[in-house]
């Protein structure tokens, strides 16, 4: 068998491999996927063995340790606490998707037109975003969220974080564009004939996408965070068995004076378990966002 055979029998690595390979590399990023793939399973599979109804109050006999027919028993109202977690992780993660991918995308927008074009649009987007970011956020979320208590749903939750959530993209997106705007590559496509809108979309965008997706997971993460401190307060979804009301009527119904430990500790298990898992996330994916953190690496 010749050399040339010999090369060319070699299977070339696909971008299967690439991706296999990187993530050997960064067992960060590969940890935190698998802590939220692990809840996101949960959830899904979760859902074939329960129905949603038991997570409603009276659904069961009241404060019953776990059991058969009960793995994480029921808590004082009669709910299910097995189905509590199945349906409130996914209820908790859909929030902090909805409102962290609304709040990237407006603060996205806002950022890269305001760094691009430079002037007075410029100075209307920062000056609007920096008198924003000096009014305390949980203060106007509370006034917003008390507003419109009754009938509040998860999905209303998210909106209402997500009329805050812009803000900090916004800032942190715009000073990423100053710099890049110049660029060779940059100003070669605006020597080409290419409109404000393509450099954007088919210059700027591609380059900049892993600090995007890195900044999407911070932002996933601060709307969960918003919408726990808010159901935490009784300002959530009431009918809803998301994380957060697990929370507040835990505290409502003093689980921790009861020493309802079966109540208490599921629920603050799986925000663990989801924190850590999005800032792994954050963390693996600041290695492509950050060049000095490649070059190290």
């Amino acid at each position: 068998m010749t050399m040339a055979t010999l090369v060319s029998t070699e299977r070339e690595p696909g971008r299967f491999d690439n991706i296999k390979g990187y993530l050997a590399r960064n067992p960060s990023l590969t940890i935190g996927i698998l802590l939220v793939a692990f809840l996101v399973l949960f959830s899904f599979f979760g859902s074939f063995f329960v129905d949603e109804r038991m997570a409603r109050p009276l659904s069961a006999p009241p404060s019953q340790p776990p059991g058969a027919g009960l793995p994480f028993g029921t808590d004082t109202q009669g709910r299910n606490l097995f189905a509590v977690l199945v349906y409130g992780t996914w209820l908790t993660v859909r929030l902090g998707l909805i409102a962290g991918a609304i709040g990237m995308f407006i603060g996205g927008s806002l950022g890269f037109i305001s760094a691009y074009f430079g002037g007075w649009t410029d100075r209307i987007i920062n000056f609007a975003t920096d008198v924003l970011l000096t009014v305390p956020a949980l203060l106007i979320l509370v006034i917003i969220a008390s507003a419109f208590k009754e009938g509040m749903t998860p999905t209303m939750m998210a909106l209402i974080i997500a009329a805050l959530a812009w803000r900090r993209p916004t800032r942190q997106i715009r000073a990423q564009v100053l710099v890049m705007r110049n660029a060779g590559y940059v100003d070669t496509a605006r020597i080409s004939g290419a409109g404000p809108f393509e450099i954007i979309f088919f210059e700027l965008v591609p380059n900049l996408m892993p600090y995007l997706v890195a900044s999407f997971v911070t932002a996933v993460s601060a709307a969960v965070l918003a919408s726990i401190g808010l159901e935490a307060m009784g300002l959530g979804p009431q009918n809803a068995p998301t994380l957060g009301m697990s929370i507040y009527y835990m505290m409502n119904f003093s689980a921790f004076l009861l020493k309802l430990w079966w109540w208490i500790i599921p629920p603050i298990a799986a925000l663990i378990i989801l924190f850590v898992g999005l800032y792994l996330i954050n963390t693996g994916l600041d290695e492509l966002a950050n060049p000095r953190l490649r070059r190290r690496a």
